[in-house]
């Protein structure tokens, strides 16, 4: 459970870390079951429904740049994590009693050639009617400064939903050049392997290009109060209540003032944010090679 400190500290700062919450035969299985999915990715030519490739990704030589949210319907492991009492009881805390999985995915970061995630704010991807959502992260591997950690801006989920267009289309990335923000002062998100982070979704947050020799993967869940419903509309309403992890689910939303920019027009490159962030030329962290190459030859 939070202490008070650490609730207080979230409700300031708009991030927590939580040292080695997973741990033991789950976190080896989870570590596990990753590496046999991504080896399947061998023979894999393009991106699917399952894969997001990293622009360099060969058949014969996998590089898998993220794991997408049907990881979770594929996987009775990763569907019962997201679930896990250990982490809703600390949710609770922050969203109240009931709680709805919004989405998910793993992200790689693989060593020496992991792709960046240009400064963001999920709120800007999914607002909703009230802004009680977070997304937490896991990390599979210890994490420090080398290998690329999730960083963010403290008290940045106070202020303005930042515009993540570019083109008059959706880029899902900010203008570092004229955000306003003093990105200097971004705080690193590191820990041993099976620690969580825990980030507000109006947060400003983005993670450098892997240049170390370790990976960095980060298993990511973004969840919602369940009285959070989101302003793109519900597509299928049994689907939607399937996805509540505590409590009861509602048809009353609880309407509250925050700032929004709708995610429209969709972006140029729909798919991941990494599609998505192809649509910007205002990038704050260097690209891999291999992905400047690619834009080279398709631009």
């Amino acid at each position: 459970m939070l202490t008070d400190g650490q609730i207080e500290t979230y409700r300031r700062d708009g991030y927590l870390v939580i040292p080695r919450l997973i741990r033991g035969e789950q976190l080896a299985e989870l570590r596990a079951l990753t590496d046999r999915i991504v080896a399947d990715a061998r023979g894999i030519d393009k991106s699917d429904d399952l894969y997001d490739l990293e622009p360099s990704h060969r058949a014969q030589l996998p590089r898998v740049r993220r794991l997408k949210p049907t990881l979770f319907k594929r996987h009775e492991f990763f569907h019962r994590l997201v679930r896990d009492p250990a982490i809703t009881s600390i949710l609770a805390q922050l969203l109240g009693p009931a709680i709805r999985q919004h989405g998910g995915k793993l992200n790689m970061k693989s060593a020496g050639y992991g792709s960046p995630v240009e400064w963001h704010q999920d709120w800007a991807f999914y607002p909703h009617t009230n802004d009680d959502v977070l997304a937490t992260g896991i990390y599979l591997d210890d994490c420090d400064l080398d290998n690329g950690p999730l960083m963010v801006v403290p008290g940045s989920h106070h202020g303005p939903t930042f515009d993540h267009h570019a083109g008059g289309r959706f880029c899902g990335a900010m203008d570092p050049a004229t955000c306003g923000l003093d990105l200097a002062k971004a705080v690193p998100l590191m820990g041993p392997a099976g620690s969580m982070t825990i980030h507000h979704a109006r947060l400003v947050h983005g993670s450098a290009l892997n240049q170390s020799n370790r990976q960095r993967r980060l298993l990511l869940h973004e969840y919602t109060a369940a009285d959070a419903w989101p302003l793109m509309g519900v597509a299928n309403f049994d689907e939607f209540n399937s996805r509540m992890v505590l409590g009861d689910p509602t048809i009353e939303p609880r309407v509250v003032s925050a700032p929004v920019r709708m995610p429209l027009p969709a972006a140029d490159h729909q798919g991941s944010i990494y599609e998505n962030q192809r649509g910007t030329g205002r990038r704050f962290f260097e690209p891999p090679v291999e992905l400047s190459v690619e834009h080279a030859r398709v631009g």
